[in-house]
């Protein structure tokens, strides 16, 4: 007997190995992606600037981004707190002091320009259609400021895909997409209005997908909630972020689908060091101690290609 409707096992012809370089920008659900590989070191960069929930402000990132645009003064808002914050950044960006702020946001730019310039391949995930237009623009967080400055509106697929394309046919020519659609429940937003956000979100990643077929794949978290696992006991307290064991499901689906046989068979020696440098050293200046660092410093030599720079240092420190 079933008792699910499973997604079957694919790729995506990406490929990605340890050479890739990764820039994942979108809702919490890529951060929750790019921190495993992250953990698997993996050279990712993820949402320099904050998390970005709707389309509109990752098309807006994504330009200031290869553009290496700075932050300008004039850019800045005071909230009646005291503090400066920008539209297009996430409030841990923000401060009481605006040249701390401006450094602060200039900094996360820099490093996105960087990362973006480099990446081979970029995660995106869309979270929501859902846009809060401030004098005209869709904003990417509204820093609690007052509702009245704000006309809530709903994309359309058209209005997503064509900056997109325009982007795909110009500076990201040279780059492939892996795109998703955030399986997070926007309940606030309303149940049938989430339904119709996903419904538009999910159009435009199939007509980005069907337009640029070389160069952008789908990736179907989005469904293996809400088709395959389709139980609340895979969502957090709130029932509407996946819990820990979705997650943990859903990347098991993205190793198989968009990483290199290599890649997938260095997983388990990865985590092996990651874990390993996360032990409390309980004798560090025993012989027991040097030996076991000695022994990891050999299985990191022993995988060139993975960035292990942070482990080096740290089992080095013990054979001093």
């Amino acid at each position: 007997m079933k008792f699910r409707t499973e997604i079957e096992p694919f790729t995506l012809g990406t490929d990605i190995d340890y050479r890739s370089r990764l820039l994942a920008l979108g809702s919490c659900f890529a951060e929750h992606i790019a921190a495993r590989l992250s953990r698997a070191r993996f050279r990712i960069e993820a949402n320099p600037t904050g998390i970005l929930f709707n389309p509109a402000s990752i098309v807006r990132t994504l330009e200031r981004l290869w553009h290496a645009e700075p932050v300008r003064r004039e850019e800045l808002h005071r909230s009646r707190e005291g503090v400066w914050f920008h539209y297009d950044f996430h409030g841990s960006l923000s401060r009481t002091e605006a040249d701390e702020a401006l450094d602060a946001m200039n900094e996360a730019v820099r490093r996105g320009a960087e990362a973006l310039h480099g990446a081979d391949t970029l995660l995106l995930t869309f979270g929501t259609a859902w846009v809060y237009d401030h004098e005209g623009r869709p904003v990417a967080n509204c820093h609690r400021q007052p509702a009245a400055e704000f006309h809530r509106r709903r994309m359309t697929v058209e209005e997503i895909v064509a900056p997109f394309a325009r982007l795909l046919e110009g500076e990201l020519a040279a780059k492939r997409l892996i795109v998703s659609v955030s399986p997070v429940r926007h309940a606030g937003d309303g149940l049938v209005e989430n339904s119709l956000s996903k419904a538009t979100l999910r159009l435009a990643a199939a007509a980005l997908e069907e337009r640029f077929a070389e160069r952008v794949r789908y990736f179907p978290a989005y469904e293996m909630l809400v088709d395959d696992l389709r139980d609340y006991r895979f969502y957090a307290e709130d029932l509407v972020h996946p819990s820990p064991q979705a997650v943990e499901y859903v990347w098991e689906h993205f190793t198989q689908a968009a990483l290199s046989e290599r890649a997938r068979r260095l997983l388990p020696e990865v985590e092996r060091i990651v874990r390993a440098s996360e032990h409390r050293m309980q004798h560090p200046r025993s012989e027991a101690c040097r030996a076991f660092c000695r022994q990891q410093l050999t299985a990191i030599e022993a995988l060139p290609e993975v960035d292990f720079t942070a482990e080096r240092a740290y089992f080095s420190r013990f054979l001093k």
